[in-house]
């Protein structure tokens, strides 16, 4: 049983914590009270851990062909021979019916948006799609999985409107910058070229200079998009730019130490000085959703010189 609870990654449950900024989001644009939705979240946030569980498992059982030449991932159960593959597709079958079902009690926009965040587990990882074995395809179709994480906290609260799509586009686009700095960093960490095409596909044509540029360009997306929400939802937001300058920053910083935890995102707990500042990001973004600075309209209305 441990070897099934392992390749169902359940340390890496936390990430659906970026569910929350879409609920919070949600209720602050339509104005509804926040505190008559704390069992659907619970609800909600259980549907897209066995999601992503799902996801998981079949992620680690294609993969085990591929992990064997890892120095670390060779080590897991799928590589090991330690699961069986009846097993295996019982566990996926139980966690996809788990979170469909846990779904089906928030509304009909959050049971599309799981079975989508289930679809893309299978295009990730199973041919023919498989576009885990493309260049640049594969961070931008694995970052997808942060705006449906994001939309599933909106129709927590609401089915529509729809999201902002400027909010939408910075979520995925800000996963994609995660997802190249952790190619990144695990190119570096193989320091083998040879191995690493061998470990993964898209190192055949990746190396750390269109990593690192392909990197910055999604973050300097992710900051436009953020920034045109910003201006148009909640201009107090605004403020907040700087410090998601430094919090992009920061996390390319990691992706350049040695066995650095930006190729395992679980273990940034190993970076305390990153997760204090993430802490102290989300509470000046929470202060600024509440506080009203008039200055700042002024500005805006009154900065653009008239012909």
């Amino acid at each position: 049983m441990k070897n099934y609870l392992r390749i169902a990654r359940l340390d890496h449950w936390f990430k659906n914590a970026l569910i929350l900024p879409g609920t919070i989001i949600a209720a602050i644009l339509v104005n509804i009270p926040i505190t008559g939705f704390w069992f659907p979240l619970l609800i909600g946030i259980l549907s897209a851990c066995f999601a992503a569980s799902a996801n998981y498992v079949i992620n680690e059982w294609i993969d085990a062909k591929f992990d064997c030449y890892h120095p670390i991932k060779k080590n897991r159960p799928s590589v090991t021979g330690n699961v069986k593959a009846s097993f295996v597709y019982l566990e996926y079958s139980f966690f996809i019916v788990i979170s469909i079902v846990f779904a089906t009690f928030i509304s009909k926009a959050f049971l599309i948006t799981i079975i989508w965040f289930l679809a893309m587990g299978i295009i990730y990882n199973v041919k023919p799609f498989r576009t885990k074995d493309r260049a640049f395809l594969d961070a931008l179709s694995e970052s997808v999985n942060n705006p449906i994480r994001l939309m599933l906290g909106w129709f927590i609260v609401v089915s529509k409107p729809l999201p902002p799509s400027s909010l939408v586009l910075s979520y995925w686009l800000g996963g994609a910058f995660l997802m190249g700095v952790k190619r990144f960093a695990e190119f570096r960490f193989l320091a083998n070229p040879e191995i690493a095409q061998k470990y993964r596909r898209s190192f055949h044509f990746y190396n750390e200079r269109n990593l690192l540029v392909s990197s910055f360009f999604y973050a300097l997306s992710s900051a436009f998009f953020l920034g045109v929400f910003l201006i148009k939802y909640r201009i107090e937001l605004l403020l907040s730019l700087p410090f998601f300058a430094v919090l992009y920053t920061w996390y390319l910083y990691i992706g350049f130490k040695p066995n650095s935890a930006a190729q395992t995102p679980e273990h940034l707990y190993r970076e305390r000085g990153f997760l204090v500042y993430v802490l102290f990001l989300a509470s000046v973004v929470t202060l600024l959703l509440f506080v009203n600075l008039p200055w700042l309209h002024w500005f805006l209305e009154n900065a653009f010189i008239s012909k």
